[in-house]
């Protein structure tokens, strides 16, 4: 089949399309036929040798793909061949064909085109892990999201739009700021005019927020803090700008704040298909009836992956960016 092969770590232009072998899927497998992948921030990372994919895991790159079922596992069931899917991989996408455990993979409504579906699974699932399952979002909550105009953001905004809980949001420009807010967040927060914790402080009449979903990691721990309740919970996904901090661990105790670490690659695929079925339990009425649709940027040709990773690299892009592979 082909794929995208990364010989070697690099730079963007050490993406290439090649021939590999197809996938061997196992019992409790499907098999896709993959016709979009998405990208995340994880791609890049492991393209630069910096997130090497789990054991066991397909070493191409790829963490979310939707396309037709091509074959389904002996202990398989609830799944036929031909129908569309839509599935969370530990890797994999950027190629013609995936294996994937069946419970890390989803049926597609027909609300959902294939490009929508590809840049589903990932980044709805991570907002939903995170913001619901760990840091048990209620109605009325104020939620600080970094990098709203991401994946990740534009998910989390959706579901806690529907959740009934409040959307604060960063991004880098004010035309993103101006995204974001169109899109459903409530605030939007330009980091690159100040200190975001000040101003997370006054859109809450300073009480702060009761949960933030953090991808940036040690330059913001501080300002995290701040911007918190009492009680609060920091949940940390990604460390784009460092893993190593200094904080007033006085403060955490006094003001009972909590400091959560999470990533969804890892976790076992029972616990994936926890995720999906606690997922598809809340917000799959959502999700049939179109509420729930991610923005896509753009849509590029399984050749223009090193294009794709670059316009990721700049963050100028809303929403997600799609490989079509056939």
């Amino acid at each position: 089949m082909k794929a995208i092969v990364c010989e070697k770590p690099g730079d963007e232009s050490v993406l290439k399309i090649g021939e590999v072998p197809d996938p061997v899927p196992g019992p409790s497998d499907l098999l896709i036929r993959v016709s979009h992948a998405a990208l995340n921030r994880a791609d890049l990372m492991q393209r630069q040798g910096l997130y090497p994919p789990p054991p066991g895991a397909s070493p191409i790159l790829g963490l979310e793909c939707a396309g037709t079922v091509a074959a389904v596992g002996t202990a398989v069931s609830g799944w036929r061949v031909g129908e569309r899917a839509m599935a969370l991989l530990p890797g994999g996408g950027y190629a013609e064909l995936a294996a994937v455990d069946h419970g890390s993979a989803m049926h597609v409504p027909g609300t959902l085109g294939d490009a929508e579906a590809a840049a589903l699974p990932e980044v709805y699932l991570t907002a939903f892990l995170n913001l619901f399952m760990l840091g048990g979002v209620k109605a009325g909550a104020a939620v600080l999201i970094h990098g709203g105009g991401s994946g990740v953001g534009s998910a989390s905004i959706q579901l806690l739009r529907l959740a009934g809980a409040r959307p604060i949001v960063t991004a880098g420009s004010d035309a993103k700021c101006e995204q974001c807010l169109r899109f459903g967040a409530d605030v939007a927060i330009n980091y690159k005019s100040g200190p975001f914790a000040a101003k997370v402080r006054a859109a809450t009449n300073d009480r702060g927020v009761d949960i933030i979903l953090d991808s940036i990691g040690g330059a913001y721990l501080a300002a995290n803090l701040e911007a918190l309740a009492n009680g609060g919970r920091l949940i940390m996904i990604g460390l784009m700008r460092g893993a190593k901090a200094e904080i007033d661990l006085g403060a955490v105790l006094r003001r009972h704040l909590h400091l959560l670490g999470s990533t969804l690659r890892t976790r076992p695929v029972a616990e994936k298909a926890e995720i999906v079925r606690q997922f598809l339990a809340r917000f799959g009425a959502d999700l049939e009836q179109g509420r729930l649709r991610p923005p896509i940027y753009r849509t590029l040709p399984l050749a223009d992956a090193a294009m794709a990773h670059r316009m990721m690299q700049a963050s100028e892009h809303f929403g997600k960016i799609v490989l079509k592979i056939v």
